[in-house]
């Protein structure tokens, strides 16, 4: 039998009120009310500006410490609702991931500007799942929501891997998609619970935990045998409403990072959005650990003393930002277009494009030897490596959201037989590494799906390697050599004299990502493995090929 731990709402803050706001189908939802006291704001007090924050996480629980962070945005006199979305902890209906948001978010915001302590001007703030929140109240339309602060999420936060008829790539499945409607989207408590790696099929063990637990998890049945496209906006895309001044940040260091760029991609062909929009790039994971973090700081379970000291890197941005677009205090040319950090420093920079003014390309070629050259080998071969599925290349953390908790050094994963490993020679300066990286292979494997990872590295003097940056792409029908394109995401990151690049290839990364099991059978069904021969080409003039980009010095 699992061992599963269920996790129930906490109690409300003594600081809250906590209110049943009605939806327009007759579902309550659950929503605490944060008042500014220092200002006020009593029922005879003049009305204020809201920050509005919907999430599933529970709206008292200790894991998002949401009173202590509306206490903080209360200081600066604003008052907070904070909000169980539809199904989840105190808040009544199905629990069901994403499709109910737009519509709840409407209705959410409707009711605040009716309350006495309203001005009828509304901001939300949040990070994930309650970021992707914020994207589906901009969806809605309500002409209050003045501005928005989504950090480490995207539009498409979740959504399951669709393979459209003719593709032969697409990205690999994170082990998350399946597990999320199982934990915290099962029903209205959370269920947390451990996969074993040693059993498959993976599916079945799932069904062992339903039947244990007592029900089914609707999400989960929507995405699992056949996933469905959900109607996530279903009053259209986010981007083709009207535009709402966003503050949008992305970690560096964040497993999720992937969406949140995709959707700047989107915004940037959308000139009334790119308008609109301003970026925050942060050297962070998407528990919001940092690189320069201290040693004594990066600990799982953080004091409310740190929480408090955490805050004001986490906030002020915001509020700056709330304080133009809400308030109407300054112009929109008193925020950066682009607020960028430039990880391993410390310094703050800003742009007014990303990536900023000064950057060049440079190609880094694959080499037989294992090297990283700048000049491409004239002749073609080929390097193989063997998939086991029953011995599969680890995951680097434990915690895939809280990479920057651990760091862990990556050099070991490269003694293994089925890891391919490229160093290039130190670099005789220091070298600041801002914008895209991505990489151009052919590959091809003896089964009929391959997956193909790329780690990049910075391997210091003493052989320490930290992860930098990292992708990974799927091949269907993979007999046939194919070139494929690997995006491994944005730096911002300085690379010291006498550091080296190094590239980790291999075709798992698990439990972070579903591994293939060698059949082409689906893998989070099957229970036959079997071991596949893959291959990439090295040199001529398709050979696998590092694509980084640096910012000059002046």
């Amino acid at each position: 039998m699992t061992q599963i731990v269920r996790v129930g709402p906490a109690p409300v803050s003594p600081l809250a009120q906590e209110h049943k706001v009605r939806m327009r189908d007759g579902i309550h939802l659950a929503s605490d009310v944060y008042l500014p006291t220092d200002a006020g704001r009593g029922a005879d007090a003049e009305p204020g500006d809201t920050i509005l924050i919907r999430l599933p996480y529970d709206k008292a629980g200790a894991y998002t410490f949401i009173p202590l962070i509306a206490e903080y945005f209360m200081a600066a006199g604003y008052g907070v609702v904070a909000q169980d979305v539809r199904g989840k902890f105190r808040s009544e209906g199905e629990t069901l991931l994403f499709v109910n948001e737009v519509a709840d978010g409407y209705d959410t915001i409707e009711w605040i500007t009716q309350q006495s302590w309203s001005n009828g001007r509304v901001a939300m703030w949040g990070d994930s799942y309650y970021g992707y929140t914020q994207w589906a109240a901009v969806s809605s339309q309500h002409p209050a929501l003045k501005a928005i602060s989504p950090r480490v999420t995207g539009t498409q936060l979740g959504e399951p891997v669709h393979r459209d008829p003719g593709d032969r790539t697409r990205r690999v499945e994170w082990g998350i998609t399946y597990l999320y409607p199982l934990t915290y989207f099962h029903s209205r408590d959370a269920f947390f619970w451990e996969l074993d790696p040693e059993r498959r099929p993976f599916s079945a063990q799932v069904e062992e935990v339903l039947e244990q637990i007592g029900s089914r998890s609707i999400s989960y049945d929507q995405w699992y045998p056949r996933p469905v496209h959900l109607r996530r906006f279903p009053q259209g895309s986010p981007f083709d409403a009207r535009p709402v001044p966003t503050l949008q940040t992305i970690g560096l260091w964040d497993n999720c990072a992937p969406l949140s760029w995709a959707d700047v991609a989107e915004i940037e062909q959308r000139p009334a959005w790119a308008m609109n929009h301003f970026l925050r790039i942060e050297p962070m994971d998407h528990e919001a650990f940092y690189l320069d973090d201290p040693a004594e700081a990066r600990v799982e379970e953080r004091s409310e003393e740190q929480i408090r000291g955490d805050l004001p890197r986490m906030l002020d941005p915001t509020l700056e930002f709330f304080e133009v677009f809400v308030r109407g205090n300054g112009s929109a040319t008193d925020i950066p277009r682009v607020t960028w950090t430039l990880a391993g420093t410390g310094e703050v920079h800003t742009s007014a494009s990303w990536p900023p003014p000064g950057t060049t390309r440079h190609a880094l070629f694959a080499t037989s030897d294992g090297g990283l050259s700048p000049v491409a080998a004239p002749g073609e071969t080929t390097l193989t490596w063997t998939h086991d599925p029953n011995d599969l290349v680890p995951s680097s953390v434990a915690n895939a959201f809280a990479f920057l908790l651990d760091q862990p050094d990556e050099a070991p994963l490269g003694d293994r037989d089925d890891v391919l490993v490229f160093t290039s020679e130190p670099f005789s300066r220091d070298v600041d590494l801002v914008g895209a990286v991505d990489a151009a292979a052919v590959i091809c494997s003896d089964g009929p799906v391959m997956d193909f990872f790329v780690r990049l590295l910075d391997v210091a003097p003493d052989g320490a390697a930290l992860r930098i940056a990292r992708g990974q792409v799927q091949l269907l029908e993979a007999s046939h050599p194919t070139a494929v394109d690997i995006d491994l995401g944005q730096l911002g990151y300085r690379l010291r004299t006498g550091h080296r690049l190094r590239l980790h290839v291999s075709s798992s990364d698990y439990p972070e990502f579903i591994p293939q099991p060698g059949t082409g059978e689906d893998p989070w069904a099957a229970l036959r493995t079997e071991p596949n021969r893959q291959s990439v080409v090295i040199g001529g003039a398709t050979g696998f090929t590092l694509n980084i980009t640096s910012l000059e010095p002046r």
